[in-house]
C-alpha cells in the first residue's frame, strides 16, 4: 500500500473550512479533495464517505466545545460551565454549521469527549448512576439549544449571559437535588 499524501487531521480540516466558507451544500468529497489537490478516492481511506465527512465536522465542532475544560475533582461545577462557555463560543463562531450538533449523533472517539466530560462532572457532583443518561441529556440539549438560539440572535436585547447564569443555576439547583434524593 502506498504512504498517505494527506491525514484525516487534513481532511477534517478542508472539510470546516469548505463548510465555513460556502455552507454545509458545498460539502462532497470531489469538493474536499479538490481543496486538497487529490482525488476523491483518496480521502475514502480517512473519512468513508460524505457521511463520514459530516460526522468529522461533528468531531471538530465537538472538539472545540469539550477544548481544555477542567477536571472535576475540586468542584463538578467547574467543567460543566466551562462546557456550556466552549459551547457558546463555538455557536457563535460556526452558526450556520452548530446546526449539525441536532441533526447527527457524535458518533466519532473524539466528538464523544465533551459528553464524557459531562458524565465525569455528574458523577463528581454525586450522581447516581441510574440517574446519570437523562440528567446528561438534559443538560447537553439545554446547552446546544441555548447556544444555537445565542448565536442565530434569539437573544437580541437582552442579556444572553444573564440569562445563561439564571439557567446555570437552576441546572446546579436541579442537580444538587437529584443527588440529595438519592442519598
Amino acid at each position: 500500500m502506498r504512504p498517505a499524501l494527506i491525514s484525516r487531521v487534513q481532511v477534517l480540516d478542508a472539510t470546516l473550512r469548505l463548510a465555513s466558507e460556502k455552507g454545509l451544500s458545498a460539502v462532497t468529497m470531489r469538493s474536499v479533495a479538490t481543496r486538497l489537490g487529490v482525488s476523491p478516492m483518496a480521502l475514502y481511506r480517512h473519512v468513508g464517505d460524505k457521511q463520514g465527512l459530516l460526522d468529522g465536522l461533528v468531531e471538530r465542532l465537538m472538539t472545540e466545545v469539550a477544548g481544555a475544560v477542567e477536571n472535576a475533582d475540586e468542584d463538578w461545577r467547574v467543567p460543566l460551565r466551562g462546557l456550556a462557555a466552549n459551547m457558546r463560543r463555538t455557536a457563535r463562531r460556526y452558526p450556520d454549521l452548530f446546526v449539525l450538533l441536532f441533526q447527527r449523533r457524535a458518533v466519532t472517539p473524539g466528538a464523544v469527549a465533551a459528553r464524557d466530560a459531562v458524565y465525569r462532572a455528574l458523577r463528581a457532583a454525586g450522581v447516581a448512576e441510574p440517574e446519570l443518561d437523562r440528567l446528561e441529556r438534559m443538560i447537553s440539549t439545554f446547552m446546544l439549544g441555548f447556544a444555537a438560539s445565542e448565536a442565530g440572535g434569539r437573544f437580541a436585547g437582552i442579556d444572553a449571559d444573564a440569562e445563561f447564569r439564571y439557567a446555570e443555576e437552576r441546572i446546579e439547583q436541579l442537580i444538587t437535588a437529584a443527588v440529595e434524593t438519592d442519598r
